[in-house]
């Protein structure tokens, strides 16, 4: 019940539009329980030869009113009850979306995309079923089921009595298979989660997939996904196939007991022929409540484990949030100092930095370099609270960057990562976020500065040429570029470039470099490179090793040590030699 807690707002948002539907329905029901009355009194007036012509287009036209009135309330009550479950699965959904994008970066390591995918797709889909078609499916079990043997128990008690002997099997079957149900849907439900994961995966690396000939390789990943996905789902079906079965086996019982008694009944005149006919429609009407009982339980089960899968993402605290101290930040900080910090990804592992210490005037450019994985990403990362550190703080103007509003904290910042991400929409729409403006200065000098303006106007459709899914029509020199020039036309006062000229040659890499550090001003600049001649103009160079900074200084200071530094220089200065 914790689980229907997330779908219960939408119940009561929209508690008009489901008292109308189920009014409608319940009219649907009565008009289906008075047609067999209309065809018993058929029924004994054409077997007592009681009937006339006009008599019988009367009856006829009832049925037929009967029908139409069923028809029109049959669309409103879809309307009202179908459209009610359709607004269930847009709220949902966005609010899944919504709280995914409040969690924290250590939650995307974690949890597979594919999975995330199902959840929004899947297991929304289901939850849909089980409010529409499930309220439904309910409201016909309860009323139609109970009026209808209300009716037949009016016709004859005993006969009526007969008919329900098998009742009792049903409850006790709904009940065995239900608890069944819930768990295999689960099941497969994670098992969704994996397929999608293993083709999302797939497409996404098709380059790879391709350059490496891997199209058999990666066909029976999928295929084994596939197969897996499938088992789970007739293991389902073994149970689901074992009770649909059972409900009509049990209202044919019911049907076979009806013929016999309710037909010595009838040839013993304790009930008339058109008792008997209507009788026997209003258990062909209990049918569909006997399914429904069924089909309910089934698409519950259905939906509650979706509903469980949802509620334990909901339940998900973000790592890294607000607390109740924070306040907000109005200017930019003054200094930037890292005071002991220390980081771990994972608590029972090593640390992956250790006891960091610096401290950053405005205005001043940090050179970050050393050998991979030494911790240079991770050290940027904790600026903007993408991580928080294990022990230590990062203080801006003395203050706790835990104790600023995220909000705050990031608008102070622009970031560019070391694998540029792209939207699959235009130029302009990556760096701005917003649709293309000719007269748009700022765009243009952001471009300029990051090295692409003429690369952007050498294609056919300039900003507005469709980069299409991650940047796949570009280059990784220019994804680079379009990640710097939007980091540039957001103009904040801190700037995280994480190796940001790795895939550009030295010369263009060397020009953006001036160009940012021109543009920097009064900023605050980050700048991780394995290239040296991209920091060394830097304020302050800090070279890092297993999670420690091993060296600090200038690049003049730097280069006269016999230390990491020195040697990388030397060994790059040869490179350029030799080129």
């Amino acid at each position: 019940m914790k689980s229907f807690n997330l779908i219960k707002p939408y119940f009561i948002e929209n508690r008009f539009k489901i008292i109308l539907g189920i009014f409608f329905l319940i009219i649907v029901d009565l008009l289906q329980l008075f047609i067999p009355r209309i065809i018993k009194w058929t029924v004994d007036d054409l077997t007592y030869n009681t009937i006339n012509r006009e008599k019988l287009f009367f009856y006829a036209l009832y049925i037929a009113a009967a029908a139409l009135c069923i028809g029109i309330c049959r669309y409103f009550w879809r309307k009202f009850l179908i459209g009610t479950s359709r607004r269930v699965e847009e709220g949902l959904r966005n609010q899944i979306f919504s709280h995914i994008q409040t969690l924290s970066q250590s939650y995307f390591i974690k949890t597979k995309t594919g999975e995330l995918m199902a959840h929004a797709t899947n297991d929304v889909t289901n939850i849909r079923m089980a409010t529409g078609m499930g309220m439904v499916a309910f409201t016909d079990a309860v009323f139609l089921g109970t009026s209808a043997i209300g009716f037949m128990i009016y016709i004859n008690l005993k006969l009526t009595l007969y008919a329900i002997l098998p009742m009792p099997l049903l409850i006790f079957s709904a009940r065995y298979f239900s608890r069944k149900m819930h768990r295999k849907y689960r099941t497969v439900q994670a098992s969704f989660g994996d397929l999608t994961e293993v083709v999302r995966e797939r497409f996404a690396g098709i380059r790879v997939v391709k350059a490496y000939t891997l199209e058999d390789k990666s066909y029976k990943d999928v295929k084994r996904s596939s197969i897996d996905y499938v088992s789970k789902n007739i293991a389902l079906t073994r149970i689901t196939g074992s009770f649909f079965p059972l409900m009509v086996l049990f209202t044919n019982i019911s049907l076979a007991i009806v013929i016999y008694f309710g037909g010595r009944q009838t040839i013993m005149t304790t009930i008339t022929t058109g008792d008997f006919v209507a009788f026997i429609s209003y258990l062909n009407l209990m049918t569909w409540p006997m399914m429904a009982v069924g089909w309910v339980i089934s698409m519950i089960q259905r939906g509650k484990a979706s509903l469980d899968r949802i509620n334990t993402i909901i339940q998900t605290e973000p790592g890294i949030n607000d607390c109740p101290e924070t306040s907000s930040l109005k200017e930019p900080p003054g200094t930037i100092r890292f005071d002991h910090v220390t980081f771990s990804y994972d608590p029972n592992h090593h640390h992956v930095l250790h006891d960091i210490n610096l401290t950053l005037k405005k205005g001043w450019t940090l050179g970050i370099t050393g050998p991979p994985g030494s911790g240079k990403t991770t050290l940027l990362n904790l600026v903007p609270r993408l991580f928080d550190p294990a022990s230590g703080r990062i203080l801006f103007d003395g203050r706790d960057i835990r104790s600023i509003k995220l909000t705050d904290l990031k608008a102070m910042i622009s970031f560019v990562s070391q694998e540029p991400f792209l939207f699959s929409g235009t130029i302009a729409e990556n760096i701005t976020f917003e649709p293309y403006r000719s007269d748009d200065n700022d765009l243009i000098s952001a471009t300029k500065s990051a090295i692409l303006y003429e690369t952007i106007l050498s294609f056919p459709n300039g900003f507005n040429t469709i980069v299409g899914e991650k940047g796949i029509v570009l280059s990784g020199g220019q994804k680079q570029r379009i990640a710097i020039a939007r980091a540039i036309y957001h103009n904040t006062p801190i700037l995280i470039l994480d190796d940001p000229v790795s895939q550009v040659d030295a010369e263009t890499g060397s020009l953006i470099i001036k160009e940012i550090q021109t543009l920097s001003g009064g900023k605050t600049v980050f700048i991780v490179s394995h290239r040296l001649s991209t920091i060394k103009n830097a304020d302050l160079i800090v070279v890092m090793d297993n999670g420690k900074i091993t060296e600090t200084g200038t690049h003049e200071k730097l280069a006269v040590t016999n230390g990491y530094y020195a040697k990388m220089l030397k060994l790059q200065q040869l490179e350029e030699d030799l080129l």
